[in-house]
């Protein structure tokens, strides 16, 4: 039976191209949407796999769990979930994990009060997550590493990204660079520092320990983070921040100590959010593709809920978005 990434490859397009094209959202050309739409049709994915044909279900609601509904970074990972989930038929529940094995977000789980979720909440236990697993409940997890036969994993791939803003400093003649990190046990964090490191090593620079401070992805962290820098001294020629919230935390008080970014030291981020273009200067960052990761991730589900084989991993491409926050040392 043929999946949404057997339809991709036929088309030649990205997964999520594919995805949009068969969900009628208007992110791709006329063109491209006949090329899925034939491709589809030669494979006899529209007899087997739209969504339209389902079965009835109890709830006709997918949830997505996140940690916090509040930040910035989710906007646009909740209009991916939201616009797929609309267009077929269902309801979007939205629920914050806080609480833990406590909160609300578990009973939807352990309870199937839904018939399918979403999950980017890493206080969420792999434990509870697979024991909620099973055959007729689709579960999706976001940038976790989770092996179960009923879960499938969908990343952005951080080490590349982690890579792509170590060597953009680099490139502009940067030796000494500092990595302001999220949480320790965060996955996503663990990727991208090693991305920093594999970019230092294979342009034979030395990491410094003193250099890597947590800031716990948020932009009051990235700002406490950024005064314990500046408090060492000696500072270093630029700064990889882990993601832009802390990115702007850390402009703040570089600010304040007039340290001009980027003529003193130049910054670089990861998200691509939006206030990330209009602060001071505008900030260089590593875009992930947030939209996309939430679209294709309740695509799959509705897969799953129509009975097609789909893979259990996928990992989706980050990009370099340059601004105004690097400048070349020379």
């Amino acid at each position: 039976m043929a999946t949404i990434k057997d339809v991709a490859k036929r088309a030649g397009v990205a997964v999520s191209t594919a995805s949009y094209a068969l969900n009628n959202i208007k992110k791709v050309s006329p063109a491209t949407v006949k090329k899925v739409q034939d491709a589809a049709r030669e494979l006899n994915y529209q007899k087997n796999g739209f969504a339209s044909d389902l079965k009835r279900t109890k709830t006709n609601t997918i949830a997505l769990i996140l940690k916090d509904l509040s930040g910035p970074y989710y906007s646009e990972l909740i209009k991916g979930v939201q616009e797929v989930t609309m267009t077929n038929g269902f309801d979007l529940i939205a629920c914050s994990s806080i609480g833990g094995a406590q909160s609300t977000a578990v009973k939807f789980l352990t309870e199937k009060r839904v018939d399918g979720a979403i999950i980017l909440a890493h206080n969420i236990t792999d434990e509870i997550i697979s024991e909620a697993a099973r055959e007729g409940f689709p579960l999706v997890v976001l940038d976790r590493t989770l092996k179960n036969d009923h879960v499938i994993q969908v990343e952005v791939d951080n080490i590349q990204g982690g890579y792509l803003a170590t060597e953009q400093l680099i490139q502009n003649g940067h030796k000494d660079i500092a990595y302001i990190s999220g949480p320790y046990n965060s996955h996503d964090n663990e990727m991208r520092f090693k991305g920093y490191e594999q970019a230092l090593k294979e342009n034979e620079l030395r990491f410094q320990t003193r250099w890597k401070i947590s800031g716990d992805f948020t932009r009051e962290g990235g700002y406490r983070a950024t005064k314990m820098l500046i408090a060492q001294g000696n500072l270093p020629t630029a700064v990889f921040y882990g993601n832009d919230e802390m990115a702007i935390g850390g402009i703040q008080a570089f600010n304040e100590k007039k340290i001009s970014v980027p003529d003193d030291i130049s910054i670089i981020g990861f998200d691509d959010i939006q206030l990330s273009e209009y602060v001071s200067p505008p900030l260089t960052t590593i875009k992930q593709p947030k939209y996309e990761a939430g679209a294709l991730a309740v695509h799959l589900i509705f897969q799953q809920l129509s009975l097609e084989k789909v893979d259990r991993y996928y990992k989706l491409p980050t990009e370099l978005v340059e601004r105004k926050s690097v400048a070349r040392k020379d």
